[in-house]
C-alpha cells in the first residue's frame, strides 16, 4: 500500500529538484508538464502537475522514520541542497517527543521529516515551533 499526493507546482524543475532531496529519489516519470516519484521508503506516490496559480494552504505534511539516524541523514541530504527551513532536537510537538527538520517546497508546503522519541502529556514545548506556519504561527496552539 502506498500514499498517493498529486500536487500543483508553478516550477517542475524546481519542484522535481526539491522532491529529488526530501525523498532521495528520482521521479520515475518525467515530462515537460508531469513528473510523478514512486517510493518504497516512504510508501509514496507524488505526482506533480504544472499549474499557473498553485494554492498550498495552511497544511503541512510529514515523513515519519524509526530512528534519529533516519532524521540526520536527511539533515544532512536537506543541508547539501540548501533546503533546511528549521531543525528541532529533543522537543515536544503535538503531544509527542520528537527530533526533525522542515523544509519548504517551491510552492511553499512545509516538510517535515522527522521520529518520535516518546509520547508526552504536554501539547507543546517552550522550544519547539511545533509545527509554524510560513509564518511563524504554530498549527496546534489551543
Amino acid at each position: 500500500m502506498k500514499t498517493h499526493l498529486n500536487f500543483a507546482t508553478a516550477d517542475l524543475a524546481k519542484s522535481v529538484g526539491f522532491y529529488t532531496t526530501l525523498f532521495d529519489a528520482k521521479p520515475v516519470k518525467l515530462l515537460d508538464d508531469y513528473a510523478l516519484f514512486i517510493t518504497d521508503d516512504p510508501g509514496l506516490e507524488l505526482a506533480l502537475d504544472v499549474r499557473r496559480v498553485v494554492v498550498p494552504g495552511d497544511a503541512h505534511y510529514g515523513v515519519c522514520v524509526d530512528e534519529v539516524d533516519d532524521v540526520e541523514r536527511a539533515i544532512a541530504r536537506l543541508h547539501r541542497a540548501d533546503l533546511i527551513s528549521s531543525i528541532e532536537r529533543d522537543v515536544t510537538c503535538c503531544y509527542a517527543g520528537q527530533t526533525k527538520v522542515w523544509a519548504v517546497d517551491p510552492d511553499g508546503r512545509r516538510w517535515e521529516i522527522y521520529t518520535v522519541h516518546h509520547e508526552s502529556v504536554e501539547r507543546n514545548g517552550s522550544q519547539s515551533s511545533c509545527c509554524a506556519d510560513n509564518e511563524g504561527r504554530p498549527c496546534c496552539v489551543a
